[in-house]
């Protein structure tokens, strides 16, 4: 079996196209239509169902396509390592980084690290937590930060490196103000702005209301933090935040809850993946700088 047939099966899967795949991978239609051609007679098989212009996967292409993605990931990694021991890369970092901790924790990790390492590339994704471990599990990221526990994957290895407590966040005047913690109901009988939902603080506050039996009155969806705090400042609703985020915030105020919710952030690579010597040096710089002493 070609990798190259394989390469071209799975971009025409993924984008039900064999004119867009063709133009993604630089090749001509022709070309890329007899590679799959050739590919159903080597299996004996039908892989795609063409109609009208659309293309779908047959049962024995989802088979196949689910194969094709950890054969060519595998090729992936085994070319970069070797390239690696070879000394032909300079060293690439892809870490996905949900926004509140991207634009509160790690700016001076990740300042630090291109001055001690600054012929290494690092890219920086930001998205919900749902989205990140996606791109991770498909070879898109190479690390990614996750709540531990909280989308669990068998494909997946991760090491904590920070404890935060979730904090309800409300303004000077309000009643929670005067209190020493908040119980789940009284934070559910508010109105609320929150994350939108696939972003890992609005899916904690989501089983927290379905543990209660509580539909939550969310009023607000935004990821926008800065508009978050307005929100709550100006009375229009409460929210949860890390307590890191209001810091010397004025008009603010943060209280835990009742019962404290404590989120496990970590650093995640896939489990069957290759860590590069870059991704590598990234995991155990976040570690070096954590709060968490192993």
């Amino acid at each position: 079996m070609d990798i190259k047939h394989l390469r071209y099966f799975k971009t025409v899967a993924d984008l039900n196209s064999f004119t867009k795949a063709a133009e993604k991978l630089h090749i001509a239609q022709p070309a890329m239509s007899m590679a799959i051609r050739k590919l159903e007679e080597e299996l004996d098989l039908k892989l795609l169902h063409r109609y009208d212009r659309k293309i779908s996967l047959t049962d024995e292409g989802e088979h196949l396509y689910r194969h094709a993605n950890k054969i060519l990931q595998a090729t992936e990694d085994a070319i970069l390592e070797m390239q690696e021991l070879k000394g032909l890369l300079k060293g690439e970092v892809r870490v996905g980084i949900p926004s509140m901790l991207g634009s509160y924790y790690f700016p001076p990790i990740l300042m630090a690290f291109r001055h001690r390492y600054p012929q290494l590339t690092l890219t920086v994704i930001d998205g919900g937590a749902g989205k990140l471990q996606r791109l991770l599990e498909q070879g898109e990221l190479d690390l990614a930060v996750i709540v531990d526990k909280s989308i669990p994957s068998k494909n997946l290895e991760s090491k904590v490196f920070l404890q935060e407590q979730m904090m309800v966040i409300s303004p000077l005047d309000h009643p929670f103000a005067s209190l020493d913690s908040v119980e789940y109901a009284q934070l559910f009988a508010e109105e609320l702005v929150m994350f939108n939902t696939g972003f890992f603080h609005r899916n904690v506050v989501d089983d927290l209301a379905a543990q209660a039996g509580i539909t939550p009155k969310i009023s607000f969806e935004t990821n926008l933090i800065p508009l978050i705090k307005s929100i709550v400042k100006q009375g229009y609703a409460i929210s949860t935040l890390m307590a890191m985020v209001i810091e010397d915030e004025p008009g603010l105020v943060a209280r835990p809850f009742t019962k404290p919710v404590w989120l496990d952030l970590s650093i995640a690579w896939r489990k069957d993946g290759y860590l590069s010597q870059a991704n590598q040096t990234f995991v155990d710089f976040v570690l070096e700088n954590s709060p968490i002493k192993s």
